[in-house]
């Protein structure tokens, strides 16, 4: 040992890797579940899955159970309807009620005689459901439920995703199959974005122009389908909470019923994705004569008793510029402290009351985007902070409910890391005991404007159910960021069970754009590549619309790289085990071989992929990507060679390695390559 007592850091790895591999294999099994569960008791015996469990259940049993029951035994024994000796035993209080935040604590425990499920009430058996699909494992017997005694509640009541439905239409069957992933991470609040700029996508039968003209493509659901999705979610266990965006983001009204408007201007359907500053004139009575018949209609398909008003991004320039409103302002004293300029955020909190009002007279909570927040704000208006953790603490401290989405916009192409590393409610929260109560919990956010039907889920899944975990599992349990993903790649498969096409669909891209060539190579560079990330897609030089078709390779890429993640957790131990000579580790030099021969990999594909890229006019664009990453692929084998054979690279080499990482990190077709981060690493630059 070193004169210090301290092991050396290559000792420390050793010491870890052997914890690892001498684990129990009770704590192995308890982290494939995601979300985790709040305590979780591993025996040594197991439950064959060679035929189907027997259902035990209430008497008087609430239908959503009895289906949610049929559905799981049918997951579990892969459709085998052969009934076994084992039970599967079900008990609970009372029918739970999601919309008022009942219970969702459940117990399941697992033994070789079979599965007994207690709660409070329904809503918690639905969620042991789910934990209970997610326990299967495979041996050479067959499948098996490991013994286990599992006692679990959600850390957060409201536990939302948000699924944009106005920008890019997205059919029922869509919907439903993400309901469906929703339910399999214990997510519990569809947000339904229904209306903006390009689309009012509900049918209104009182004011029916509204979806017949305010979009190009005349998509709707029709009322039968609202409620179709609305039980579709109650059966399992979700509410629909649906979003009518106003006074801004309404082009789409506008061009149905142009007395809405508050310029005097000629509106026709909107189609690009910028945001207009278009908003309706909240100061004629006319217009609340309209909402209120709007709403009346509305709140009567959705028996949730939150509505969310939206309220985001206005700019109040349609207010400043038309003289009648702000006439109408000065004389209602909405001016800011030099008495005479006019005041916007005055004006739209004279709107958010009147609607609140009207949506309280229909027994309903209005939830706002952070920007409606202010100090004549009445305190039942539920705040969704979606700007920062300022816009949330400072709601709470107004006495306001509030809701996290910030950090959750999954539409952003960030990691799942980055958002489970948000935590609504972190240690250092400045908010005290009393108003930490307020906090409801968080939604992940999936914008729709570069996602369509067809590609939809791979932008959420399986990145949501990082925060799924985050908002359900206590807050101690969840700290590994890399444990978060091992359990990440093991639920992604089974979600695709379900029915969801988050992996099928982009394999499926790539081989419409290969077409009959080979389409390996081309997988190889997508599978190395990210959309760019925020919003600089709409900065990259290609304009788009509500028509562009999504079917390029950035739209097959994966918002978050696997390959690209793995490979910078190898560069990671490279680099921590990294000797004073070159004297390696044998595990160490098996990581070493690893990069090596993925970098050669990328290094030889440049050359096979291409003739594809110049010969198909849609591929043309992402020739300089291929060509930057066999650049980063023959740094990487260099760098290798240095490291395993003790060389201090040369300032030379390090200057030209600094310019080919630099160039190699510019987007092309607006994607980006995900390994040059892990290879700046891995050269130390």
């Amino acid at each position: 040992m070193p004169k210090t007592g301290k092991a050396p850091k290559w000792g420390k790895w050793l010491v870890l890797l052997l914890g690892l591999l001498t684990r129990p294999a009770a704590a192995q099994t308890a982290s494939a579940l995601l979300p985790l569960p709040a305590e979780a008791n591993y025996g040594q015996g197991h439950l064959l899955l060679k035929t189907s469990l027997k259902p035990l259940l209430p008497a008087q049993v609430d239908p959503a159970v009895a289906d949610a029951v049929g559905r799981t035994i049918n997951r579990l024994s892969l459709a085998t309807k052969t009934a076994g000796l084992a039970t599967l035993q079900i008990r609970y209080g009372r029918v739970g009620r999601p919309e008022l935040f009942d219970e969702e604590r459940y117990s399941l425990r697992v033994t070789p005689m079979g599965v007994s499920i207690d709660a409070p009430t329904s809503l918690g058996v639905l969620r042991a459901l789910a934990t209970l699909e997610q326990l299967p494992r495979t041996d050479k017997k067959g499948r098996y439920l490991p013994e286990v005694d599992i006692r679990d509640q959600p850390r957060f009541a409201w536990r939302g995703l948000l699924i944009d439905a106005a920008r890019h239409f997205m059919p029922v069957a869509v919907i439903k199959r993400n309901l469906d992933g929703m339910a399999a991470v214990k997510l519990n609040v569809l947000h339904w974005h229904l209306t903006d700029d390009q689309g009012f996508r509900i049918e209104s039968k009182v004011f029916p122009r509204l979806q017949t003209v305010g979009s190009t493509d005349g998509l709707f659901y029709t009322q039968a389908e609202v409620r179709e999705v609305v039980a579709y979610a109650a059966a399992r266990g979700i509410r629909v909470v649906p979003e009518f965006d106003m006074p801004s983001h309404t082009t789409s009204w506008i061009v149905a019923y142009p007395r809405l408007k508050s310029a005097d201007s000629t509106y026709a359907p909107y189609t690009r994705w910028r945001t207009t500053n278009v908003a309706i004139d909240p100061t004629r009575e006319t217009t609340y004569t309209f909402l209120d018949s709007l709403l009346t209609e509305m709140t009567t398909l959705f028996p949730d008793p939150y509505f969310h008003a939206g309220g985001d991004e206005n700019d109040g320039r349609n207010w400043r510029r038309t003289p009648r409103i702000v006439a109408w302002m000065q004389a209602h004293k909405m001016v800011k402290a030099d008495g005479k300029t006019v005041d916007k955020h005055q004006l739209q909190t004279y709107f958010n009351r009147r609607v609140m009002v009207m949506l309280q007279q229909r027994g309903k909570t209005m939830i706002g985007w952070d920007e409606i927040l202010g100090p004549d704000l009445p305190k039942e208006a539920v705040i969704q902070s979606w700007r920062g953790k300022k816009g949330l603490n400072d709601a709470a401290k107004l006495g306001h409910p509030v809701l996290l989405s910030s950090g959750y916009y999954i539409d952003l192409n960030l990691s799942a890391a980055s958002s489970y590393l948000t935590d609504p409610l972190p240690p250092d929260t400045p908010l005290t005991a009393a108003e930490q109560k307020l906090v409801l919990g968080g939604e992940a956010a999936m914008w729709a404007e570069y996602a369509d039907s067809v590609v939809l889920d791979s932008r959420i899944w399986p990145r949501a159910a990082a925060v799924a975990e985050r908002l359900w599992s206590p807050q101690a349990a969840t700290q590994s960021v890399a444990d978060m993903y091992r359990r990440l790649n093991v639920l992604s498969p089974q979600l695709e069970t379900l029915g969801l096409r988050h992996r099928r669909v982009p394999e499926l891209l790539l081989k419409q754009m290969a077409g009959t060539s080979n389409v390996v190579p081309l997988r190889t560079l997508a599978e190395v590549i990210e959309p760019v990330k925020e919003y600089k897609r709409n900065f990259q030089g290609f304009n788009y619309t509500t028509a562009t078709p999504l079917n390029r390779l950035v739209d097959a890429a994966p918002a978050e790289s696997d390959v690209a993640r793995r490979f910078g957790v190898l560069v990671d131990s490279v680099v921590a085990f990294k000797p004073a000579s070159p004297n390696w580790l044998p595990a160490s030099l098996r990581q070493l071989g690893t990069l090596r021969a993925q970098a050669v990999r990328w290094q030889v594909n440049d050359v096979l992929l291409q003739p594809l890229l110049a010969a198909n006019p849609s591929l043309t664009e992402y020739g300089p990507l291929s060509t930057r990453l066999a650049a980063v692929a023959t740094v990487v084998l260099e760098r290798l060679t240095q490291l395993q054979t003790g060389q201090v690279p040369s300032l030379a080499w390090l200057a030209a390695t600094r310019a080919t990482l630099d160039a190699a990190q510019a987007p092309a077709g607006q994607a980006e390559l995900a390994v040059v981060k892990a290879a700046r690493k891995l050269v130390g630059l």
